[in-house]
């Protein structure tokens, strides 16, 4: 999920894309950058951010679409795991990243809704309640560039998870936190945001799908 104007989202992932043509319109899931954040990056920032991305899995990549497997490992293999995608996510100037996204099939996802705030990972995540209270916003994606869609979310979640260390944790999230964990949760599900968006606006996602894939 990439940070950029509210509440917009973005994830992390390795390559292997297929044409566009190739794909159903009804099909498709779409991700996206923040141009406004891209513009001010440094030129330092701006190399890191490339370099990360490259290490994100676009759209077409089968791994996008496959559910992640539950965690029962807890060692430095995983610790070491969430690091990475801790500082891909940073590095590609993001708000959340889920582990399917740089083609690792463990259900674990990171996130950071607000810039000051730490990297929080959660392994093994399941939304417990949602609220009845919903809200329609704009998301994008780090796996599938240059597209913004309109989706919608529960503004209120509580999620029980566990740490890298395997220890229980309950997050009550709000607002744009309980956008970009819902978001990453769905990536972990093989669901995407084009799922759940129009068909019009997957269609003229299709159309910057193609122009950012280099497909037409």
């Amino acid at each position: 999920m990439s940070g950029t104007r509210e509440p917009r989202i973005g994830a992390v992932s390795d390559q292997t894309q297929t044409s566009v043509d190739e794909l159903d319109p009804d099909q498709i899931e779409v991700d996206d950058t923040d141009p406004d954040e891209e513009e001010h990056l440094d030129p330092e920032a701006a190399a890191r951010r490339s370099e990360a991305l490259a290490h994100v899995r676009k759209f077409g990549d089968p791994v996008l679409r496959t559910k992640a497997r539950p965690v029962d490992r807890f060692d430095e293999t995983l610790s070491d795991e969430v690091r990475r995608m801790g500082e891909l996510m940073t590095d590609a100037v993001g708000v959340g990243l889920a582990a399917t996204q740089v083609g690792i099939l463990h259900r674990v996802l990171v996130y950071r809704a607000q810039p000051q705030a730490p990297v929080a990972a959660l392994v093994n995540p399941v939304v417990e309640w949602s609220g009845s209270e919903l809200e329609t916003a704009e998301e994008g994606c780090l796996s599938l560039p240059d597209v913004l869609v309109e989706v919608e979310r529960a503004v209120h979640v509580r999620v029980t998870a566990q740490n890298e260390l395997g220890e229980p944790i309950a997050i009550e999230a709000s607002g744009l936190e309980a956008r970009v964990i819902q978001h990453e949760i769905d990536h972990l599900d093989g669901v995407l945001i084009l799922d759940r968006t129009s068909r019009s606006q997957r269609k003229d996602a299709m159309k910057a799908l193609r122009a950012a894939l280099g497909d037409g």
